[in-house]
């Protein structure tokens, strides 16, 4: 941040075209809001990046990674000059290039059990940019959300579109929905993939689905889905610090594909417990198992 910058900059007209979508007293709340983001990869930068522009002035943010030439084709701060370095400093600096005004407290080690409280404290929403296959991060994140009565918002890359999960207080919690308990880690990815958009709109369009490899932590991505799911979790996120909007929560969920031009609301009582889920979670086994074989 430069002197200039920070001379010139005055919040109210950076964020005054929000006015009129939001009140005068609403984009006060935001600025005094404080959201943490796990993970600043392909979801979690382009999140905390949409989330500074709303004027949202305090962040905690975690990452413990740095930027690779795989992560250009959908992580907003991988560039030929953000090669190697941190992706908790590139985004950081980022935000603070939209808003000098933004508090940030930085977790460079990622999310542990050690620093989880502290990751989470004095926070309104948290908003998961967590790569796929960090379960482990993900279920002891989401369970102190559940404990400390922390909403906590999941918007799925799926495809060229999103999936969406909403967590609440009070409501269905994360592990009672995807149920990982004792599962290896194969077995929660293809648990955590169908759970996250029971539709599967996205299915019908993979056009090479030797590309996706659970068992080896690879999987294809777009940039078209990572930027729907930071608008989507974007506006979950408004309206749960405004208190105004419709939330459906678990195991309420919602997946847009924008290539089929569809939109589908789900619900799962039980989430993966459901008869449905079970089916789906079977057949996904089956597939993956074919998958093995044939290699």
């Amino acid at each position: 941040m430069t002197a200039m910058s920070a001379r010139t900059f005055d919040y109210h007209e950076a964020f005054s075209r929000n006015l009129g979508w939001f009140t005068e007293a609403e984009q006060a709340r935001l600025r005094s809001a404080r959201v943490a983001i796990a993970g600043l990869g392909g979801v979690g930068g382009i999140h905390l990046l949409t989330l500074a522009r709303l004027g949202i002035g305090h962040f905690n943010i975690a990452d413990f990674d740095r930027f690779d030439l795989a992560n250009f084709n959908r992580q907003v701060g991988a560039t030929m000059s953000t090669l190697d370095q941190s992706k908790l400093d590139v985004l950081h600096a980022q935000a603070l290039d939209i808003n000098p005004g933004i508090e940030l407290r930085a977790f460079p080690q990622g999310v542990t059990d050690d620093n989880l409280d502290r990751f989470l404290e004095g926070v309104d929403v948290y908003v998961d940019g967590l790569d796929f296959f960090a379960f482990s991060a993900r279920r002891a994140t989401f369970a102190a959300c559940h404990r400390l009565g922390i909403p906590a918002v999941t918007a799925a890359p799926l495809g060229m579109g999103a999936g969406l999960l909403v967590f609440l207080p009070g409501g269905m919690s994360f592990e009672d929905y995807f149920r990982l308990e004792g599962c290896d880690e194969t077995e929660m990815a293809l648990r955590f993939l169908i759970g996250l958009a029971p539709a599967g709109l996205h299915r019908p369009y993979l056009a090479d689905p030797s590309r996706i490899d659970l068992a080896n932590r690879r999987g294809p991505s777009t940039m078209i889905a990572c930027t729907l799911c930071a608008g989507v979790a974007a506006a979950e996120t408004v309206k749960l610090l405004l208190g105004r909007g419709p939330v459906r929560a678990a195991p309420w969920g919602l997946q847009f594909d924008a290539f089929r031009n569809r939109m589908a609301t789900t619900w799962r009582p039980g989430g993966n417990r459901h008869p449905l889920q079970r089916l789906m979670i079977a057949i996904g086994r089956r597939q993956l198992l074919r998958q093995l074989n044939t290699r």
